[in-house]
């Protein structure tokens, strides 16, 4: 099992989109810097100044790849410690040599197993341990002073490694949220769509049953229409089918959409009133972004109920344009800061994707909550009739 383990360890590969520089790694360099500058200049008890000035300097300017390159700062830094450190056993210096500043290696050893691979973790934490255990025997600290050291320096490891394990859960439970979007959506779309194109495979038979009194043009449009809808209704039941989990059954009522707004927003139980306007053409909608559109008002406006810190309304407005549909949720709760998107919303962002449109979701501009949704209205024509009211 042990070697299970570090088989899984060696083989683990860098978390994905690592960040590249930002305004705080140029902060950090210059204060870094500064810190060199004043501590060289003040310090009268430093050894060797020139030297321990270029490894300050070094080190300062090595965390700058540490999303990007993790194994090879702490090789780099770690490394000339090393080297620092055999050159101190033939000089033998009468204190250590090194700035205080060059403390900012605790940042590479944080970023190795925050960004590095399995491979790079296990190298750079067996350079850090020699640097490490060559410092203990030629500074010839007690061994309290040693454990304390240890814990020291590795402390901002456990701590990479923890806030790494975090971001890799919530980044699977995302996944498998967006997942489970997809397979709703491809039921949606199979329930739905297969309804009209089995009604089309039908009337497209019918049709070629009555036309013998009709001209051959006419034969030939039934017999067209037959085989486009048989063949779609075929491809997309294979597509499902993948897709679909094999112990759950079939949905066989269809999905609510616009038309069940009203009824969503009249039941019993909510604490928050909510105003629901319906504007534009909203009863021609493809099944898809119909369902999507309800989706994106029931998730909203459950958030709203749970979690608007004192709000009184939540404002629903849902838009019929020409080209696409606007949905806007907005609650007068409390404005909250920044806070991270809930489940719910990544699944709604990726229903959105997948339709070919795009959801935002965040503090408001004077107070509460917003939810601002455009949509591909789909095109004109396509078959779609509107959906009875229930």
């Amino acid at each position: 099992m042990l070697r299970d383990d570090l088989r899984t360890l060696w083989t683990e590969p860098r978390p994905p989109n690592a960040p590249g520089r930002v305004w705080r790694d140029w902060a950090l360099l210059a204060a870094g810097l500064t810190g060199v500058v004043l501590e060289a200049t003040l310090r009268a008890d430093v050894v060797w100044r020139p030297v321990a000035v270029v490894i300050a300097v070094w080190l300062c300017v090595l965390p700058l790849w540490r999303r990007t390159r993790p194994l090879t700062t702490v090789v780099l830094a770690f490394g000339a410690m090393i080297v620092l450190q055999v050159v101190s056993l033939v000089a033998t210096p009468r204190e250590p040599v090194g700035l205080h500043v060059g403390l900012v290696v605790l940042l590479l050893v944080y970023a190795l197993p925050r960004w590095g691979s399995g491979r790079e973790i296990v190298l750079g934490v067996a350079v850090v341990l020699a640097a490490f255990g060559l410092s203990a025997v030629t500074d010839r600290t007690p061994a309290g002073e040693q454990v304390a050291g240890f814990a020291f320096l590795f402390l901002p490891a456990v701590i990479g490694a923890s806030v790494r394990f975090r971001a890799t859960a919530r980044e699977r439970q995302l996944e498998r949220v967006r997942s489970r979007e997809r397979e709703q959506l491809a039921r949606e779309l199979h329930d739905t769509v297969a309804h009209h194109v089995s009604a089309m495979v039908i009337r497209a038979q019918a049709g070629r049953v009555v036309a013998g009194t009709d001209p051959a043009a006419a034969v030939e449009a039934l017999e067209g229409v037959e085989e486009e809808g048989a063949r779609t209704l075929e491809e997309m039941r294979a597509m499902v089918a993948a897709l679909r989990d094999a112990r759950a059954g079939a949905e066989l009522t269809p999905p609510a959409g616009v038309a069940d707004l009203e009824r969503l927003v009249r039941a019993p139980g909510g604490r928050l009133r909510v105003d629901l306007g319906l504007v534009g053409e909203l009863t021609a909608l493809p099944p898809a972004v119909d369902a999507a559109v309800y989706r994106i008002v029931q998730e909203s406006v459950t958030n709203a109920m749970r979690h608007a810190v004192n709000a009184t309304e939540v404002v629903v407005r849902v838009t019929g344009e020409p080209r696409r549909i606007r949905v806007t949720v907005r609650n007068d709760g409390q404005r909250a800061g920044r806070v991270r998107d809930g489940y719910g919303l990544a699944g709604l962002r990726e229903r959105a994707a997948l339709l070919g449109g795009q959801l935002r979701a965040g503090p408001g501009a004077d107070q509460g909550w917003l939810v601002e949704a455009e949509l591909p209205r789909g095109r004109a024509g396509s078959g779609v009739h509107p959906r009875p009211r229930r």
